[in-house]
């Protein structure tokens, strides 16, 4: 997209020439915030859960709220209560787990669980710096549950308010060293009162109109000033690093089969897809297999492709059942045996061919 020059230079980092800019986010707030089940409506005197803007928090990581609904409700209706979830089976969360992706978020659900009950008495923190000396909590999760759930002025930055505040300020700065500076032109703006619905304002501005391609600009209750608005390039900012190739690795996965059962294990606790019911196989490599396959998917992870090849093998019943990391399922069932993404999908493939 063209380059247009701005008379505005990058803005200092103390807001100057803002008119109540907290005030008219949150006015549009009140007007148009979204439904979502974590989330207590503007105005309605309701109390938020910092049990469930924990969860919604860590489950949004990387992922839609589109994709979280369905997760959020059955995690809610099986653990409603960070007491429940520490006192939950590993192998159960992380089957429920199974879907979402970037699966070390669901080893440090259970371990952030586990240290609110044991050191905390069941009650999270209510400051940031309390809030990060939790497994798996970092800058931004505190600052989000600080201000959401428990209404302290935290300087709270997603990718939606980072894209809002990028255009509002003209930050020119690729990321990822513009942050700083969309922090530090964030931090005024915040207001004292309501500081977690100004965050989830702000949140749903990059959602519904401030998006990521063909902006709704004449809606915004911020065009007036902001600095972006009207030029050619605007859906570039804010501006992202050139990306980087990813290497393409392969694997082989195997299909173990007896009696209507198929031969699964349980992936070590650590490195991608940690503690996860799989297929058996071999190391993912970055030379093609040798064997033929009878089936394969591709796959994306955040570091690398993946291609994925099916192959049917034998083995002794005996040797497998004496394997404890291992157990038979009953392959009708394979729904419930919690499968990630890339396994459901191998497997999904392998069935079609069987029906």
């Amino acid at each position: 997209m063209r380059e247009v020059s701005s008379p505005h230079p990058n803005p200092s980092p103390e807001g100057e020439g803002l008119h109540d800019f907290a005030g008219r986010i949150l006015g549009w707030y009140d007007r148009a915030a979204r439904d979502l089940p974590w989330r207590i409506a503007p105005n309605s005197g309701g109390i938020a859960d910092p049990y469930r803007i924990w969860l919604a928090e860590v489950m949004l990581q990387q992922t839609t709220v589109a994709a979280v609904a369905g997760y959020f409700a059955r995690f809610t209706a099986t653990w409603p209560t960070v007491g429940d979830l520490a006192a939950a089976e590993d192998a159960d969360v992380m089957a429920a787990w199974a879907g979402l992706g970037y699966y070390a978020r669901a080893r440090n659900l259970l371990a952030c669980a586990r240290a609110v009950v044991a050191e905390h008495g069941g009650r999270f923190p209510d400051s940031e710096a309390g809030l990060r000396t939790l497994p798996g909590i970092g800058d931004y999760t505190a600052a989000s549950v600080a201000a959401i759930a428990f209404g302290r002025p935290a300087v709270v930055v997603d990718a939606n308010i980072e894209r809002v505040i990028a255009r509002h300020r003209l930050i020119t700065t690729p990321l990822p060293m513009a942050k700083r500076e969309i922090r530090a032109a964030l931090a005024p703006l915040v207001p004292e009162d309501r500081p977690g619905d100004f965050a989830q304002a702000l949140m749903d501005l990059g959602a519904t109109i401030c998006t990521p391609r063909g902006p709704a600009c004449a809606i915004c209750p911020v065009m007036a000033d902001c600095r972006a608005r009207g030029r050619a390039d605007l859906d570039r900012l804010p501006v992202k690093p050139p990306k980087k190739a990813k290497p393409h690795r392969h694997g082989i996965a195997w299909w173990i089969e007896r009696d209507g059962k198929l031969w699964l294990v349980r992936r070590p606790g650590k490195g991608m897809l940690g503690g996860m019911r799989a297929l058996p196989g071999g190391d993912w490599t970055d030379a093609p297999p040798a064997e033929s396959a009878i089936a394969s998917v591709d796959h994306g992870f955040t570091h690398f492709d993946l291609t994925l090849n099916l192959v049917r093998r034998e083995a002794s019943p005996q040797a497998l059942d004496a394997a404890a990391e291992g157990l038979w399922w009953p392959i009708a069932d394979l729904d419930a045996a919690g499968l990630p993404t890339l396994y459901r999908k191998l497997v999904g493939k392998m069935l079609e061919k069987k029906a």
